[in-house]
Parts: C-alpha cells; sequence; structure tokens
C-alpha cells in the first residue's frame, strides 16, 4: 500500500506522513528541490522531488502509488505576487488530481481549509452545509482555496473520482518549521511581543489530531463528500492567556479596536512590498478578525470516529516544540 503525500515538508503533510507511516502504509512524498527537509529527518520515506509548478513532475510522483494524500498548498496571509498562489493551489491541485486519476489511485484524499466555508453571524459554530461564496471570501489565501476546491468538486463528479475532501481549521502542535501564520502568533506570545489583542475567535485543534482525521477519511469518507477536521472554538485572549500559562508567564493586555488595527496593518503591508518579508499583521487578516472563526467538526465525529484532544494540550506541545528549537529567542 503506497500513498504519495504532498506537503510532507511542511507542518501538517508532515503530521499526515507521520500518521500514514504508523499505520504501515509505504510513503512517498513529493518535495521540491530547495524545500527544508527538517520534518522528513529520520524517516522511512521515498522523497520524488517535483513542484505543484511542474505538471510533468506530479506524473511522475503519483506513479505506482495506491493512494494520493494532497496536504500542499501556499499558506501564507499575504504575498507579493498573487497569481503565483493561485497557479500553486488552484492549476496545481488540478494537474495533479488529473494525473492521479490517469495513474489509477484508488483513492484520493484532499486538503482543503475552513478557509473555504461560511461563517456564521452569531458566531456559532460554522458546518459543511454553511454557504460561502467567493466574493463573501477575503484574501487570496481563502480566496484560492474556495477555487481549488470547487475545481475538485467538479473533477471528482466529471470523473467519478474516488475523492474525499478534508476541511482542517486551524492546526497547532510540533514541526511548525516555517512557521504558519498561527504558529506565529505562538512565538511572539512567547517573545513578549503580543501586548494586545483584538475580539476574535479561532478553531484550535492538535496538528496529529488533524492528520488521525486524514487517515480516517481514507478508512471512512465517502467520495464526493467534505468533513471539518476542529477542534476547541476559543477566543483570542483565551488562547494568548493559556500559552503565558504554559509559559509560566503573565501579560496584561490591552484590547484593541478592530477598526485602529487597519493603518497598522497598511503601513506593514507598505514596508513588507520594500522588504518581500511577510508582515505580522495584514489587511485581509484585520478583516478576517472581524468575525468568529468557530467551526463544527460534529460531522467528522459521526461518520468518521473524528475525536480531538483539548486544544491546551495542542498549545503545550507547540510551546514544547517551539522552545526545544529555538523559535522563542
Amino acid at each position: 500500500m503506497k500513498s504519495l503525500v504532498t506537503g510532507a515538508t511542511g507542518f501538517l503533510g508532515s503530521a499526515v506522513m507521520r500518521c500514514l507511516l504508523s499505520a504501515g502504509h509505504e510513503v512517498r512524498v513529493l518535495a521540491r528541490p530547495d524545500s527544508n527537509r527538517k520534518n522528513l529527518e529520520n524517516f522511512p520515506v521515498e522523497i520524488t522531488e517535483g513542484d505543484l509548478l511542474d505538471h510533468k513532475s506530479l506524473k511522475h510522483a503519483v506513479s505506482s502509488c495506491d493512494n494520493l494524500f494532497h496536504v500542499a498548498a501556499d499558506y501564507r496571509l499575504w504575498v507579493p505576487n498573487p497569481e503565483t498562489m493561485y497557479e500553486i493551489n488552484v492549476n496545481g491541485t488540478q494537474a495533479l488530481i488529473m494525473a492521479a486519476a490517469e495513474a489509477g489511485v484508488k483513492r484520493i484524499i484532499y486538503t482543503s481549509s475552513v478557509a473555504t466555508l461560511g461563517l456564521n453571524q452569531d458566531g456559532s459554530p460554522a458546518n459543511e452545509e454553511t454557504p460561502s461564496s467567493f466574493t463573501a471570501i477575503t484574501g487570496c489565501y481563502k480566496r484560492s482555496k474556495y477555487q481549488a476546491e470547487q475545481v475538485v468538486k467538479k473533477l471528482t463528479d466529471d470523473h467519478h473520482l474516488p475523492l474525499t475532501i478534508v476541511n482542517p481549521s486551524t492546526p497547532i502542535g510540533p514541526g511548525d518549521v516555517r512557521p504558519t501564520p498561527t504558529g506565529r502568533i505562538v512565538i511572539d506570545t512567547l517573545r513578549g511581543r503580543m501586548p494586545a489583542y483584538v475580539n476574535t475567535g479561532l478553531n484550535i485543534a492538535h496538528v496529529d489530531d488533524i492528520a488521525h482525521g486524514h487517515l480516517l477519511a481514507y478508512q471512512h469518507g465517502k467520495p464526493g463528500e467534505r468533513y471539518i477536521l476542529g477542534g476547541d472554538n476559543m477566543m483570542l485572549l483565551q488562547i494568548l492567556q493559556a500559552i503565558d500559562e504554559i509559559n509560566e508567564t503573565q501579560t496584561n493586555r490591552i484590547k484593541m479596536p478592530i477598526n485602529l488595527m487597519f493603518p497598522m496593518a497598511w503601513c506593514m503591508e507598505k514596508i513588507a512590498s520594500f522588504t518581500d518579508i511577510e508582515p505580522r499583521a495584514t489587511l485581509d487578516s484585520i478583516r478576517m478578525a472581524k468575525k468568529l472563526m468557530f467551526f463544527s467538526s460534529a460531522k467528522a465525529s459521526r461518520e468518521l470516529g473524528y475525536q480531538y484532544r483539548p486544544a491546551i494540550e495542542a498549545l503545550k506541545d507547540a510551546v514544547k516544540w517551539f522552545k526545544e528549537n529555538g523559535y522563542h529567542r
């Protein structure tokens, strides 16, 4: 049983890789020639070099594989050139899925995101049926993932593919080498760089629980269906206070009106346009923060047997890993 995993050099993809190895899968990973391979070290995986922008490499990657776990994506809240993000997340995904279909891959798990789902105005947890639209979604990343999911759904329907979609929420835990935007929140809190907060909320889940959800979707998921893989809904202040408690520190934070953050984010983006360094806050991230990004994993729990540990455990593991790897300095 050979499974191809894309994105295995990254955060969630490496957790999926570890989960599949533990379940007895033979694993091949797709890695860019210049990628950071720290998350692959000491794991018995076959590495094939390629890129979602290099469609020819994708055909070689899926050859002789029984399954495909497509986890890779360009996940950034700010990019100097949005077209590249769309090329990777939308066109690259389409090329990979078609290559897998032509190669006769028996099972495909596509990692989408809760970013493609709608949100409830009253802040109650959204689910797989909460309506959404391209125009209602904020930011290049979320829009690219929305478009990619629409492409995947059409390919699945048109070609009767054995494909199941999973929609992870916000993963937290070990192995966030980049780190992700959420990982940076943890690091900034450890460094004492989060003196203020806005009144927003996230759904926090341990990265290993989300990875196990991918395995459950492979085992029990229905083709054409999608499943939210999430955890606990938490306000941002709760998250920051939990990290303080884990770190045995205490910070008195100021609640910032969201509208006051826009000028700061605008300035950060202008600086980033010259430095090419992703800003700590973006206009899109502030727009997103106006809503509570709460979700329910009830469908995955009911149909897949998905379970998740308390968010505090995910935060503890993240803090431990970041400290052990020197990110907190």
